[in-house]
C-alpha cells in the first residue's frame, strides 16, 4: 500500500514539475493521459486507480511512466508489428473504449455514451492480423500504410470489421498504400466490412482481396473522393453497398471478382426506395451515381455486371471502362415461352433508370446473352462519349448441342434459343399477362455514341418501348437490327449511321417518324432493308436529310408536312463512294455511304469501310463512321432532303452510274409494307 502511494507522489511532483503526459500501459495497450486535463486521480479499495474516468485494475497495469509526449485528443493508434500490435489511446476518450489485443488482433468496443468522434489511425504490417470496432457513434479511420492480412479469423475474418451502424470516414493517408487480405475460412461479408455508410476519402491507394465473399461491403451508402481503390479478388462482388453509392473523384479498380464488380441494392426492401433526396441525405434508393474519377472493371463472372443498382444509375462524369466475359445462365425454372429468360453479362445494368449527362463510357461485353448498356426502365443519354462492343452468343440447340457460353438447366430452355449481347438496351415489355404492357424506353438528347454487335439475334440500340433521338451522333455497326423499337420510333435530330449486317437498320414495332436530323440507314438486304416500320404501321419523313439503302425499304406514307422522297432499284454502291441526288447540275444532297451494296447480289455480308460525309442545302451533315453489308429488291435506295419537290426530275448518282428522270414523291407504293 505503501509503496503504492509513494509512486503515485512521486508521478505526481512529476507532473507538477512540468511533464506533459501520464502514460498508462496495459499489455500491449497505451493509455495517454496529458497532464492539463488529468485533474485528481482517484485511488480506492487498494486495487482500483481511476484516471479521467478510466478505471485500471492495479493488477493489471504493466506500467506507469511520465514524459513529454503530446497527445491528441480523439485518437487511437494502432501500430501492428509482424504477430503483435500496439495500441495507443488518447486519455479524453479513454473511459469510453475497451480495448483487447490477442496476438495481432485487435478489438475496440466503443461505449454507448460515447459523444465524440474517434479517429483510429492504423499502420504497420501483420501477415495475421485484423481490426474489429464495434459502437453507436460515427468513427474516422486514417489507413496510413498498412498491410494487413488476417487468417486465423480472430474477432471477425475480415481484415478490418466495423460493426457499427454509423457514418464512417475511412481515410487513405496521401502518399501510401494499404493492403488488405481477409481469413479464407471467416464468416465475413467482405475483407473490409462496415456495417455503417462508408467514405472513403484522400489520395492514398487501398489494395483489396476478398477471399469468402465481397472485396468492399457496407451495409449502407458507400462513396469515393480522391481515394484509389483496387479490388483485386473477390468470391463475390467487387463492392457491394446498400442504399446508394457515389464516386465523385479518384480512382476504382476491380478484378478478379466471380459476381458483379459493383452493386448497389435497396437497404430496406419492406420500405421501398425513398429515390433520389436532396444532398442524398437518408437516401436509400438502390442507385449510383458516378460525376468524376476513373472507374474500371474487368468481370469474368458467371451472369456477371460490370455495374449494377437496384434503382438508377447517374453518370454526370468521369472515365468508366468495364469489360464483362462471364458465362450467361438460365435464370427461371421455366421456358422461354413461359416467362423464362437469361441472364447475361452485361457491362452497366439498371433495374431502374440510367441517365448519362457526361463522362468517357467504354463497354466491352464478350460474355455470352448480355448487353453492355441495359435497364429495364428509362435510358437517357444528354451527353458524354460512350463505346460499346459485344461479341458474346448464348446457344442452346435442343440438347444436341449445347455451347459452352451457356450454363443452367438446359431442360428449361427452348430448342434451337439463341441470345446475343446486345449494345444498348432499354425498357420493359411485358408478355405474360392477357394484355402487353410496355414501360420505360430510350431517349437520346446528346451526345457522341458508337456501338458494335457481332452475334446473331445481337441489337444494336433496342428499346421495349418507344424510341426519341432528338440530337447527338449516333453510329451503330450490328449484326442484327441497328436501331428496333417494341413500339413508336422517332428521329428528330443528331447524326444517325447506321448498318446491319444480317437484318433492318432501322426497325420500328410501331410508326418510324422521321422529323429531322441526318440518317444513313444500311439494311442487310433481301427482306432486310434500312428503314422498316412494323405491319399495321406506316414510316412517316416529315424533316432531315436521309438515305435508306438495302432491301425493300418500307412504303413512305404521306402525312400534313411530309417531305419529298426519291427512291430507285437500279443502282449499286461501293463502300466509300458518293450517293447524291440532283437536279440538272445541282446537288440536293449528297452521302459518302458506308457500305457495298448491288442490287443483284441478294445482299448480306458485303465489305465496309467508315466514313460518312453528307451535305444538303439547308439541312444538317457531318462525318461519322459506319460499317456493314447490304443488298436486295425493290426501292433499294432511298432519299428525302429539304430541297426535293414536286414536277422536277432528278438523277441518282452512285459513282460514275446513275438513274435518271426520277420524281419526288411525298409518298411511295413500293417498298415493304412490313
Amino acid at each position: 500500500m505503501k509503496k503504492i502511494y509513494s509512486i503515485l507522489a512521486a508521478l505526481m511532483l512529476t507532473i507538477a514539475a512540468g511533464a506533459q503526459t501520464l502514460n498508462v500501459t496495459v499489455g500491449n495497450v497505451t493509455y495517454k493521459f496529458p497532464a492539463s486535463q488529468t485533474g485528481e486521480m482517484n485511488y480506492a479499495d487498494g486495487t482500483r486507480l481511476t484516471v479521467m474516468g478510466k478505471v485500471f485494475t492495479l493488477s493489471e497495469i504493466t506500467s506507469m511512466t511520465v514524459d513529454n509526449s503530446t497527445v491528441t485528443d480523439n485518437a487511437v493508434d494502432v501500430v501492428y508489428d509482424g504477430t503483435s500490435a500496439n495500441v495507443t489511446v488518447a486519455g479524453n476518450v479513454a473511459q469510453y473504449v475497451d480495448v483487447e489485443v490477442s496476438g495481432a488482433h485487435v478489438s475496440v468496443a466503443q461505449a454507448d455514451d460515447l459523444a465524440t468522434e474517434i479517429t483510429y489511425n492504423l499502420s504497420g504490417s501483420s501477415d495475421d492480423g485484423g481490426f474489429y470496432t464495434s459502437g453507436a457513434y460515427k468513427a474516422t479511420l486514417q489507413l496510413n500504410g498498412l498491410t494487413l492480412t488476417n487468417q486465423s479469423a480472430t474477432y471477425s475474418g475480415a481484415a478490418i470489421h466495423v460493426q457499427n451502424s454509423k457514418r464512417i470516414i475511412i481515410k487513405l493517408a496521401e502518399g501510401t498504400t494499404t493492403t488488405l487480405v481477409d481469413a479464407a475460412g471467416g464468416s465475413q461479408k467482405g475483407c473490409l466490412y462496415v456495417k455503417g455508410h462508408a467514405e472513403f476519402k484522400q489520395k492514398g491507394t487501398l489494395y483489396v482481396t476478398g477471399n469468402v465473399k465481397h472485396g468492399i461491403k457496407t451495409g449502407e451508402y458507400m462513396s469515393v473522393k480522391n481515394a484509389s481503390i483496387y479490388v483485386t479478388s473477390a468470391v463475390g462482388d467487387g463492392i457491394n453497398c446498400e442504399q446508394y453509392f457515389l464516386m465523385e473523384s479518384g480512382v476504382v479498380n476491380i478484378s478478379g471478382v466471380a459476381d458483379d464488380g459493383i452493386q448497389c441494392d435497396i437497404e430496406d426492401t419492406t420500405v421501398g426506395s425513398t429515390g433520389e433526396t436532396t444532398d442524398h441525405e437518408d437516401e436509400d434508393s438502390g442507385n449510383i451515381y458516378i460525376s468524376g474519377g476513373t472507374l474500371t472493371a474487368n468481370i469474368t463472372g458467371i451472369a456477371c455486371k460490370g455495374m449494377k443498382s437496384e434503382g438508377d444509375i447517374t453518370i454526370s462524369g468521369g472515365t468508366i471502362d468495364i469489360t464483362t466475359s462471364g458465362d450467361g445462365k438460365w435464370s427461371e425454372d421455366t421456358s422461354l415461352s413461359t416467362g423464362g429468360e437469361t441472364k447475361g453479362a452485361s457491362c452497366i445494368n439498371g433495374d431502374g433508370n440510367i441517365s448519362i449527362n457526361g463522362g468517357e463510357i467504354t463497354l466491352k461485353s464478350t460474355g455470352s446473352g448480355g448487353a453492355g448498356m441495359k435497364c429495364d426502365g428509362t435510358l437517357t443519354i444528354n451527353d458524354g462519349t460512350i463505346d460499346i462492343t459485344t461479341t458474346g452468343g448464348l446457344y442452346y440447340n435442343n440438347g444436341t448441342t449445347e455451347n459452352l457460353n451457356y450454363t443452367g438447366d438446359t431442360d428449361n430452355v427452348d430448342s434451337n434459343y439463341y441470345t446475343g449481347a446486345k449494345g444498348i438496351k432499354a425498357g420493359t415489355k411485358d408478355t405474360s399477362g392477357s394484355t402487353t404492357t410496355y414501360s420505360g424506353g430510350l431517349v437520346i438528347n446528346g451526345g457522341t455514341i458508337t456501338v458494335s454487335t457481332s452475334t446473331n439475334d445481337a441489337e444494336g440500340i433496342e428499346s421495349k418501348n418507344t424510341m426519341y433521338i432528338t440530337n447527338g451522333t449516333v453510329t451503330v455497326n450490328s449484326y442484327d437490327d441497328g436501331l428496333n423499337s417494341a413500339r413508336d420510333m422517332y428521329i428528330q435530330g443528331g447524326t444517325i449511321t447506321v448498318v446491319a449486317k444480317n437484318n433492318d437498320a432501322v426497325d420500328s414495332n410501331g410508326n418510324l417518324y422521321i422529323e429531322g436530323g441526318t440518317l444513313i440507314a444500311c439494311g442487310a438486304g433481301g427482306a432486310e432493308c434500312g428503314l422498316d416500320a412494323a405491319e399495321g404501321y406506316s414510316l412517316y419523313i416529315t424533316g432531315g436529310t436521309v438515305l435508306a439503302i438495302g432491301g425493300s425499304n418500307n412504303a413512305v406514307s404521306s402525312k400534313s408536312g411530309s417531305q419529298y422522297v426519291v427512291t430507285t432499284s437500279n443502282l449499286s454502291v461501293s463502300a466509300g463512294s458518293t450517293v447524291a441526288v440532283k437536279s440538272g447540275s445541282t446537288t440536293i444532297a449528297s452521302f459518302t455511304v458506308p457500305s457495298t451494296y448491288s442490287p443483284n447480289n441478294g445482299g448480306g455480308n458485303q465489305p465496309f469501310s467508315f466514313g460518312m460525309d453528307v451535305t444538303a442545302p439547308g439541312g444538317p451533315g457531318g462525318n461519322q463512321p459506319g460499317s456493314g453489308g447490304m443488298g436486295g429488291q425493290g426501292s433499294n435506295i432511298l432519299i428525302s432532303a429539304p430541297g426535293l419537290s414536286s414536277g422536277t426530275n432528278y438523277t441518282i448518282t452512285s459513282g460514275s452510274s446513275s438513274a435518271d428522270n426520277i420524281t419526288a414523291s411525298t409518298s411511295t407504293s413500293s417498298g415493304r409494307m412490313f
